[in-house]
């Protein structure tokens, strides 16, 4: 077994501030997130502090971008295309007569 951390800058799981400071953001932002439950994180022990998993953190920038990405789609007018910004698969949208 590789010890935690080997071959990364950064082990598998951030503090709050390991996590503001890659987010460019400060703790309280990062916290807040995780208490909303926006942001998943886990708890050392009862009372410990919050770990957020790099992974996570990863997958919860690329939804933002996501978002963002279908935000600017929206915000086009009359151009947005519904069927793309309602997250439907290709292919399972019927035309309606």
């Amino acid at each position: 077994m590789t010890p935690p951390g080997a071959g990364d800058e950064i082990g598998r799981f951030l503090t709050v501030a390991d996590a503001a400071e890659l987010l460019a953001v400060d703790v309280a932002t990062v916290d807040e997130l995780i208490r909303s439950g926006e942001l998943p994180a886990i708890r050392v022990g009862n009372a410990g502090p919050w770990r957020v998993e790099r992974t996570q953190l990863e997958v919860w920038i690329e939804e933002q971008y996501e978002q963002t990405r279908r935000y600017s789609s929206w915000n086009q007018g009359e151009f947005a295309n519904v069927a793309e910004l309602s997250g439907a698969k290709p292919g399972r949208i019927r035309p309606v007569d």
